[in-house]
């Protein structure tokens, strides 16, 4: 890793404090950069992903794809991490903090609707950024597209059950145009334009061409990633100054959730003889959350100045230097596992 890549935690840091600044100085431009939006997705973040993402879908090779399901202990792996486990921890610890550990510190008419917010994050697992984590672990493109793409239609058909069910109502309302339009951007998209410019490249140079393309590129999808980091916390520095402390409390389930997510299935495919390339990514996509269907539920259920909108909220302010400190962690780890 180059000395830029290396530090990427300080710059996330100091993306973080500019979005914040940034947010409090400039509110109007903020507010219209917020404003570009449909179906609760925005427009200039997910502009910013794409560029984050393109670089790894780059690196798919699709008659590679065939081989993927010899190899199903990571699909296995999340697979049941994600939709048998994931949801009823994350609603075990919003109940544990909120109705108790917290108890004092919060009105119990707000910890119904942090515990709603929590558990929307748990039921929907990451389907974009989970791309850049396995770059930067150096997973292998090809399974990560297909993890992605199994827990994407899992969550078409599991994600309003289980929401359900754990938030004790019946009349769930998917927002299916939020879904669609987000597995587009992010997925679909991406994955277009990275296998039409795989094609250019390899017809033009070879495989040479493709390694020299992809290491020009890498840096601007890690400054992808700080342009995301500085809108995010612009759009939400106020709600941070505002009440840091109950943002805080709503970030102590969500740490204990991240980290032991990771652990669990980090340590599954571990404990399986999975290689780093597939149990990096495997781990990675429990971890991080589908944050814009989350956000887009709990607007639509219980309001847009809902305790369960705002836990959402805090579950994107948390992801990044959570899931930053994950990608170290699994690349100082990467011996432990075999390379194939």
């Amino acid at each position: 890793m180059g000395t830029f890549e290396r530090f990427l935690s300080v710059w996330v840091a100091l993306a973080i404090l500019a979005g914040i600044v940034l947010g409090q100085f400039l509110p109007g431009a903020f507010a219209a950069l917020s404003a570009m939006e449909y179906a609760s997705v925005n427009f200039p973040v997910a502009i910013l992903i794409w560029a984050m993402v393109w670089p790894m879908m780059i690196g798919v090779d699709f008659s590679t794809l065939k081989d993927v399901g010899r190899k199903p202990k990571g699909l296995i792996i999340t697979l049941v991490v994600n939709w048998l486990i994931k949801p009823f921890t994350m609603a075990a610890l919003g109940v544990l903090f909120f109705r108790y550990v917290f108890a004092g510190l919060i009105p119990a008419a707000d910890a119904d609707g942090y515990i709603a917010g929590l558990i929307l994050l748990g039921a929907a697992p990451c389907t974009a950024m989970v791309f850049v984590w396995s770059q930067l672990t150096r997973g292998d493109p090809n399974y990560t597209l297909v993890q992605v793409s199994l827990n994407d239609a899992v969550m078409v058909f599991a994600f309003a059950p289980i929401v359900a069910l754990l938030l004790g109502v019946t009349d769930i309302s998917v927002p299916w145009q939020t879904l669609i339009l987000s597995v587009g951007l992010y997925v679909v998209i991406p994955l277009v334009a990275g296998v039409l410019t795989r094609a250019l490249l390899l017809r033009r140079g070879g495989a040479s061409a493709l390694e020299a393309f992809l290491s020009h590129v890498k840096p601007f999808s890690v400054l992808g990633l700080l342009a995301t980091v500085v809108l995010l916390f612009g759009f939400q520095g106020s709600v941070i100054l505002d009440d840091p402390l109950v943002i805080l409390l709503i970030a102590v389930p969500i740490l204990i959730q991240s980290y032991g997510i990771f652990a669990l299935a980090y340590g599954a495919a571990w404990a399986w003889k999975v290689p780093h390339k597939i149990a990096a990514p495997c781990a990675m996509i429990g971890t991080s959350n589908f944050f814009e269907l989350a956000v887009a539920v709990a607007i639509s259920l219980f309001g847009l100045n809902s305790g369960a909108a705002l836990a959402t909220v805090v579950g994107v302010l948390v992801e990044v230097p959570v899931m930053l400190s994950l990608v170290a962690f699994a690349n100082r780890t990467r011996t432990a596992f075999p390379e194939d």
